[in-house]
């Protein structure tokens, strides 16, 4: 059968693949439309299952409020390369993602996967028809969702890489949004002293005893006991939200900010491109060499 060419633009148009796909995935169907994007689907599906085990440490992080400010959800989609993670298709598929579960009631990574585009697919399939079509690995990585009656939502993105969510005892969009910003740039592991566990203040302390081994000796106990109170109280300044100096006044602490302005950080997250993942270290002019060499 002969394939005409608004057919192979039909095909196109349907499934987002390249020209010369479409034709032979037509020829191969005998002009079968239907059967040409059966056939297509399978052999995508099947690229992306091989595709599953690359590296994706790239990608983009995607954050929305809903417009009550009681909704606010936050999702971290990876590639292989940050040119991919510019790119119209991967960009619009995070951003389904996002209204999507804003949307939909998710709890799980399961649930996230089953659920449904407004393009009426599963966020599954357009994952893996998106990788068949641009060739990379790509992951729904993790998503936090927070919901209150009571509170505030806040959401701050740092270009596409960084992203924080906060929720606030009351609602406060100017103070959720500098709060959230200070935490993209400050990376607080928690909101208070209280919330850090025994354990991490013993290994400060172990660590603070070894660096003074030498400044400790010969002093008295009371004397060491307050240098690693000393120490320790730092170290919780440092890592705590409350303790830290606000970044865009110093002169106070994110602690006596909140305080000033009668509220308080009920939970946050912040999410960042990549990190907890071991990138593969690429030499780019050997692998040239190596596709010019065959």
């Amino acid at each position: 059968m002969s394939i005409s060419a608004a057919m192979v633009k039909e095909l196109r148009e349907r499934t987002g693949s390249g020209m010369m796909e479409c034709k032979k995935a037509l020829v191969e169907a005998n002009g079968d439309m239907e059967l040409a994007i059966e056939n297509m689907r399978k052999a995508g599906l099947a690229k992306a299952d091989k595709k599953s085990g690359r590296i994706a440490a790239e990608g983009v992080i995607g954050v929305k409020v809903s417009g009550d400010s009681k909704t606010v959800v936050m999702v971290d989609v990876n590639c292989e390369t940050d040119f991919v993670a510019k790119g119209d298709d991967f960009s619009g598929f995070v951003n389904d993602v996002v209204d999507a579960l804003l949307a939909g009631n998710v709890e799980n990574d399961e649930q996230l996967q089953s659920l449904v585009l407004a393009s009426g697919a599963t966020v599954d399939e357009t994952r893996r028809a998106l990788i068949a079509k641009i060739g990379e690995n790509i992951t729904v990585r993790r998503f936090v969702k927070y919901t209150s009656s009571e509170g505030g939502q806040a959401a701050y993105l740092h270009g596409s890489k960084i992203g924080v969510i906060v929720e606030l005892a009351k609602a406060d969009a100017e103070l959720g949004k500098d709060v959230a910003m200070h935490i993209a740039a400050s990376k607080p592991l928690c909101i208070s002293a209280e919330q850090v566990s025994p354990e991490t203040i013993e290994k400060e302390k172990e660590i603070f005893l070894a660096q003074q081994e030498e400044k400790m000796k010969g002093k008295p106990a009371d004397i060491v006991e307050k240098m690693v109170s000393g120490r320790v109280n730092k170290f919780l300044a440092e890592v705590t939200l409350q303790g830290q100096a606000f970044i865009k006044d110093d002169s106070k602490t994110v602690g006596q900010l909140l305080k000033e302005k009668g509220n308080v950080v009920s939970r946050f997250a912040r999410f960042e491109v990549g990190e907890g993942i071991e990138k593969k270290e690429e030499d780019f002019a050997a692998e040239v060499m190596a596709q010019v060499r065959g």
